[in-house]
């Protein structure tokens, strides 16, 4: 493939300049908040859309911005029809206890360094690369090739409503560079709801817990959790220290205890990761509340909402003791994720993300779990919803990705994954998840310390290039 062997030298070429552009990019601390008049999702990620869209802009590509609810960068085509790669500039919380600054951008020992390095800004970087390559070879391509940039994907995909519905031509089949290699055939339906618990009136003297939060976001695992006691008995707080010590000897967690004013505090910290593989991290809510659960309350629904977290969910991460331990072959077990916790002294609200397998359904999750809650004074407050997505794995455009990985780096062993992580695939129609993450490597999406090898960028811009290239290329009865 000659024209592939010449992308690849215009990649390595543009190495430098690549990486400078992703380190600029990751500067931009681009969290989705409210809108800020007419940036819909707040200040930075509109700054991160503009980023892009000038990048673009002086490499001669045409864009679009959907009023700012997200935009696209195309490499046209000489036909009809428009192959998308879907990638998203908004970040999760970075939350702390990082080595380096999240938002530096620093290429440090072989990385460049920083929140949204591996998602999604990292391979988005790649992806437009490989395109600048195409285009600098001289390359026009059948169908248009277009970046699509989603301004909202980490919380509740608005902008790519929004972006769909006003652009003029929807594509017809594509990748998101947003998860795992191989490739990405199926992922997990996806649910997010509220367990909500309305504390009785507590009017005597006694320890009561004043407020409690934890988390960050409903799709990471909380990396910490934050519990004020306060005792208005005036018996102090001795033992309660006494139990906190005793519990990180024996748990051999990080968690610490000091007073403030009249009250006393606790803290307990864990580790972050995705809420599609909380197993890679350790929850600080399920930390804490364990803890409590050693503590007697004087109001007693308290006792009893500590005493229904740590008896059904605790440290479990596939709904065994909420009454939903789904599985099934092609996707494997359901995974719970506790993400956020807030309390105070007259309700509590956990929020939890679900990603339940491909043959199941959000009712049946629902209804499984109440067979346990239904025993609680509990409420649900469903929130969003993503049904599975399910792509058989010798359709056209699985196999081709498949082929292109397997050309790029030799790895003829990888089979095709069913996750549960939840991408723009299930946005836009005939669309997977291609990458970026390769086998074998650490999962550091949400996590603290994110990075990504400076090596990954020149083969992830690779791997797209030819990707887009041969997608547009597809035959019609292949699609």
């Amino acid at each position: 493939m000659g024209l592939l062997n010449d992308v690849n030298d215009k990649i390595a070429e543009n190495r430098a300049e690549m990486l400078a552009s992703l380190s600029a990019l990751i500067s931009v601390p681009s969290v989705a908040v409210g809108p800020d008049g007419d940036k819909p999702f707040g200040e930075n990620v509109h700054r991160a859309l503009e980023y892009m869209l000038r990048l673009a802009e002086q490499e001669g590509f045409e864009t679009y911005n959907a009023d700012n609810y997200g935009g696209h960068i195309d490499l046209k085509g000489t036909e009809d029809g428009v192959v998308a790669i879907v990638g998203h500039l908004d970040v999760v919380p970075e939350g702390d206890g990082w080595d380096f600054d999240p938002y530096g951008g620093s290429i440090e020992d072989g990385y460049v360094c920083g929140r949204g390095a591996v998602d999604d800004k990292g391979p988005v970087i790649a992806s437009f690369y490989g395109m600048k390559a195409l285009k600098d070879c001289g390359y026009q391509p059948k169908r248009t090739i277009r970046l699509i940039l989603g301004l909202d994907e980490e919380t509740n995909w608005e902008g790519m409503d929004h972006y769909l519905s006003h652009v003029e031509q929807v594509p017809e089949l594509g990748f998101t560079p947003d998860a795992d290699f191989p490739a990405i055939y199926g992922e997990k339906g996806i649910i997010v709801f509220d367990i909500v618990r309305k504390f009785d009136a507590f009017g005597g003297k006694g320890l009561e817990l004043s407020s409690m939060k934890g988390g960050n976001a409903a799709n990471s695992v909380a990396d910490f959790a934050r519990a004020v006691l306060h005792d208005s008995s005036g018996a102090g707080y001795d033992k309660i220290k006494e139990q906190v010590s005793d519990f990180r000897t024996e748990k051999g967690c990080e968690i610490n205890c000091r007073g403030m004013g009249k009250s006393l505090e606790i803290i307990a910290r864990g580790v972050s990761a995705h809420g599609a593989t909380p197993e890679q991290g350790k929850n600080a809510v399920s930390i804490i509340m364990e803890l409590l659960g050693r503590i007697n309350f004087a109001n007693e629904s308290t006792n009893d909402f500590i005493a229904f977290y740590n008896d059904h969910i605790g440290y479990d991460l596939h709904g065994e003791r909420i009454g939903c331990p789904l599985e099934d072959e092609q996707s494997g077990k359901l995974v719970f994720n506790v993400g956020m916790i807030e309390a105070d002294k007259k309700t509590a609200r956990l929020t939890v993300n679900v990603r339940y397998p491909v043959t199941a359904s959000d009712e049946q999750v629902y209804e499984d779990m109440m067979t346990v809650l239904g025993d609680y004074e509990l409420g649900i407050v469903k929130g969003k919803t993503q049904e599975p997505i399910y792509i058989p794995k010798d359709d056209p455009l699985v196999e081709t990705l498949m082929d292109i990985y397997r050309r790029n780096t030799g790895d003829d062993e990888s089979q095709p994954l069913v996750i549960g992580g939840g991408t723009y695939a299930r946005a836009v129609k005939n669309t997977v998840a291609f990458g970026a993450r390769f086998p074998g490597e650490p999962e550091l999406a949400h996590q603290r310390n994110e990075k990504i090898p400076v090596e990954n960028m020149t083969k992830l811009a690779q791997i797209y290039a030819e990707a887009a290239y041969r997608l547009s290329e597809l035959e019609d009865d292949d699609k």
